[in-house]
C-alpha cells in the first residue's frame, strides 16, 4: 500500500479530504498532509495533488509551499489555489479577477493528457477570484472560460498538471475523467475498498479509545448510528454506552422513531433523556448563529456529564464518541489553514480541548456521507436507517432564523434595481429580504443578503440567474423563489422578532412533518440528499416564512437545490400556506457554493 499513495496536500480549503475520497472511489490509497509538509514526508508516493484554499499565492499569510515537490519528478496535479500556486511557483502570472467565478461554468476543453476523453465543451464548477493569466515556460493551455483564460494547463514531460475549476465535484459532471487520467500518469495500483477498510475502522477504534470504554452520543442519524454499531463489533457492548438527548429541537416524534429504530437493530445499551426545557432555556433571546450553536454543544456535553454521575461510571475509565464526519471539521475550520465557515456542535473549543488530550473517539472522521453509509450497508443496517436525510446535531436550532431587527445591505436600492435589470428579460422582479444567511464564497464564510425572484420561470432560468447574481453581486450569497403567495405586498414585508421558542419551534416541526410527509407520497425521499424546511422571521402579514431547502448531493461539499415537480413543490407550498402563522413559502434556488446547506 505505502508504494501506491496520492498524497493530497490541503491548503485549508473545503475539498482536500473531498479530492481524497474521489482518489479512493477509483479504488486507490489516498493520504492528506498538511500543505506546509516538506518534500522528506513525501518520499514513496506515486503522485501529489494540491488542493483549494482561501488565500492568495502571493499573499504575505500564504501557507508555506515547498517549491521542491515540483521539481522532484513525482507526478503532480494542481487544482484550484493548487493550479495558481504551480503558476505562481513556476515562472507562471497569478492575477486578481475581475469578477468572481463561483459555480458552474462553461468551459473550453483542447485535447490533453490530463482532460482526454472530456468533450470540447464542458461544465464545470468554479469557486474562485485569482486567475492565472499567463502559463509558465513548457506548459499549454488546456481549457479556457470567458473569465478564466487559463482554466487548466499541462506540462506532461514534467508530469504537472492543474485546472482552476473542481474536478473533484460532482458538479463537474466529467471531472472524475481528469483524476483517471492523472492515476493512470502515477501508476498507482487500485486496491482500496470499503470491505477491505472496515477492518481498519476497527483497528482505529480500539488504538483510539486505548482500551477503555465509549460513552457514544448518538442523534439517530445515518452516521451516530453506524459509529454505534462498529463501537459495538469493535469493543462490545460492555464497552460501550450510547445516549439520546432530546434536546426540544427535533423534528416531529424524532426522538421516539430514533429509538423504536436503534431497538429493531439490537442496539439497547442507549438511554434517552429529554432536556429539551433545558436546551429552550439556555437558547431563549439569542440570536446569533454562532453562539446558538456554541451553546448546543455545550450543554449536549453537560447532559453527558450528568449521566456519568447518574449511572456511577469512572470518567477516567471512559472516552466520548461521536459520528463526525469530515465536513464537520473542514466548515469548523478544523484543518490548520481553513476559513471557518460555520462552528459544528461537535467542534466547539471544548470537544477540541478533549481532542487534544486523546478524550474523544471518532470512527468516521475521515469519510463522507456516502462512504458511511456504503459501511452501513457493509454491517448490515436496514435501509430505514441507512438513507434516512441527515439532520444537523443542532436540529431545527439551525433551520430557524431568529433575529429582532430588519437587516438589509447598505446599497439596499442600488442592488434591488441593478438585480431587476438582470432579471427582467426572464419576467421576474426582485426583493431583498430583511434577513442574513451563512454562505460559503472562495472557501471563505460569508454572511450576507437574500434575494427573493417572483414570477413564474423553470428551474433552468433559476439556476442561472442565482449563480450569475452571487457572482456578480458581493453582497448576496443566496437566491430563493416565491412560490406562495405567487405575489406579496413589499410594503408590508419586515422582520417579525423571532427566537427559539417552543411555540414557533412546534410550528416549525408542523411544516417540516407536512413538506416530507408530501415526499415521501410521492415517492421522492430517495432522490434526495437532505430536505432543509428553514423557517425564516419574514413577514407580510403578522406571520412568518418557509423556505424549502431539498438538495442533492453525494458528500455536502458540494450541492444542487433539487428540482422537484412542480405540481409537488405546489402541493407542499399549499399545504404549509395554510397552517396559522406561515404567510409565504420560498424555494431556495442556490447550490453549494455559494450558499451553504444550513442558512445558519
Amino acid at each position: 500500500m505505502a508504494d501506491d499513495r496520492i498524497g493530497v496536500l490541503d491548503f485549508g480549503g473545503q475539498y482536500a479530504h473531498l479530492i481524497a475520497k474521489r482518489i479512493r472511489d477509483l479504488g486507490v490509497h489516498s493520504q492528506i498532509f498538511s500543505g506546509d509538509c516538506r518534500l522528506e514526508e513525501l518520499q514513496g508516493l506515486k503522485g501529489i495533488i494540491l488542493s483549494g484554499g482561501p488565500s492568495s499565492v502571493s499573499a504575505g499569510d500564504a501557507p508555506e509551499f515547498d517549491t521542491r515537490i515540483l521539481t522532484s519528478g513525482i507526478p503532480v496535479l494542481g487544482l484550484c489555489y493548487g493550479h495558481q500556486l504551480v503558476a505562481y511557483h513556476l515562472g507562471g502570472e497569478v492575477s486578481k479577477g475581475r469578477t468572481r467565478e463561483y459555480g458552474k461554468a462553461t468551459v473550453q476543453v483542447s485535447d490533453s493528457v490530463l482532460l482526454h476523453g472530456m468533450d470540447a465543451v464542458e461544465t464545470v464548477w468554479m469557486s474562485h477570484f485569482d486567475t492565472v493569466t499567463r502559463v509558465p515556460e513548457g506548459f499549454t493551455a488546456v481549457a479556457s472560460t470567458d473569465i478564466c483564460p487559463i482554466a487548466a494547463m499541462e506540462d506532461p514531460s514534467r508530469k504537472i498538471f492543474s485546472t482552476q475549476f473542481h474536478p473533484e465535484v460532482t458538479h463537474t459532471p466529467h471531472g472524475m475523467m481528469a483524476l483517471e487520467n492523472f492515476v493512470a500518469v502515477t501508476g498507482a495500483l487500485r486496491t482500496w475498498n470499503v470491505e477491505s477498510y472496515i477492518p481498519l475502522l476497527f483497528e482505529k477504534i480500539k488504538t483510539d479509545a486505548k482500551g477503555r470504554k465509549v460513552f457514544m452520543l448518538v442523534s439517530g442519524g445515518v452516521d451516530s448510528t453506524v459509529c454505534f454499531v462498529l463501537l459495538n463489533k469493535a469493543l462490545g457492548k460492555d464497552r460501550v454506552y450510547g445516549l439520546h438527548v432530546d434536546h426540544g429541537l427535533m423534528r416531529k416524534d424524532e426522538s421516539a422513531l430514533v429509538t423504536k429504530a436503534l431497538n429493531a437493530v439490537g442496539l439497547d445499551n442507549f438511554a434517552v433523556v429529554d432536556a429539551s426545557e433545558r436546551f429552550l432555556k439556555a437558547l431563549e433571546g439569542v440570536l446569533e448563529p454562532e453562539i446558538k450553536r456554541n451553546i448546543i454543544g455545550n450543554l449536549f456535553l453537560e447532559v453527558q456529564k450528568e449521566e456519568f454521575v447518574r449511572l456511577g461510571l469512572n470518567a477516567d475509565e471512559w472516552v466520548l464518541g461521536q459520528g463526525t464526519l469530515y465536513p464537520d471539521t473542514i466548515e469548523s475550520g478544523g484543518t490548520k489553514h481553513a476559513d471557518k465557515i460555520k462552528t459544528h456542535h461537535n467542534r466547539i473549543p471544548e470537544i477540541m480541548a478533549m481532542i487534544e488530550k486523546g478524550l474523544v473517539v471518532e470512527p468516521v472522521a475521515d469519510l463522507y456521507k456516502d462512504e458511511v453509509r456504503k459501511v452501513g450497508v457493509e454491517l448490515g443496517l436496514p435501509d430505514e436507517l441507512v438513507w434516512r436525510h441527515t439532520f444537523p446535531g443542532p436540529g431545527l436550532a439551525v433551520q430557524e432564523l431568529c433575529a429582532a431587527t430588519v437587516v438589509y445591505p447598505e446599497n439596499k436600492q442600488k442592488l434591488e434595481s441593478d438585480i431587476g435589470a438582470m432579471v427582467a428579460s426572464a419576467g421576474l422582479r426582485p426583493f431583498i429580504l430583511p434577513v442574513r444567511s451563512v454562505g460559503v464564497q472562495g472557501d471563505e464564510r460569508t454572511y450576507r443578503s437574500v434575494v427573493a425572484l417572483q414570477g413564474e420561470a423553470d428551474w433552468k432560468t433559476l439556476e442561472d440567474l442565482a449563480t450569475t447574481i452571487t457572482n456578480t453581486f458581493p453582497a448576496v450569497n443566496r437566491v430563493v423563489w416565491l412560490v406562495k403567495p405567487a405575489a406579496v405586498d413589499l410594503g408590508s414585508m419586515t422582520v417579525k422578532h423571532g427566537t427559539l421558542t417552543r411555540a414557533r419551534l412546534d410550528l416549525h416541526r408542523e411544516a417540516d412533518a407536512l413538506a416530507n410527509q408530501i415526499l415521501r407520497k410521492h415517492k421522492l425521499e430517495r432522490e434526495l440528499y437532505e430536505f432543509p424546511v428553514v423557517m425564516i422571521p419574514v413577514s407580510f402579514a403578522g406571520g412568518e416564512s418557509i423556505a424549502l431547502r431539498p438538495l442533492y448531493s453525494e458528500n455536502v461539499m458540494t450541492v444542487d437545490f433539487a428540482k422537484l415537480p412542480r405540481a409537488v413543490v405546489q402541493e407542499m407550498a399549499d399545504a404549509i400556506g395554510a397552517l396559522p402563522g406561515i404567510d409565504a413559502v420560498f424555494y431556495d434556488v442556490t447550490n453549494k457554493p455559494p450558499a451553504t446547506v444550513q442558512w445558519e
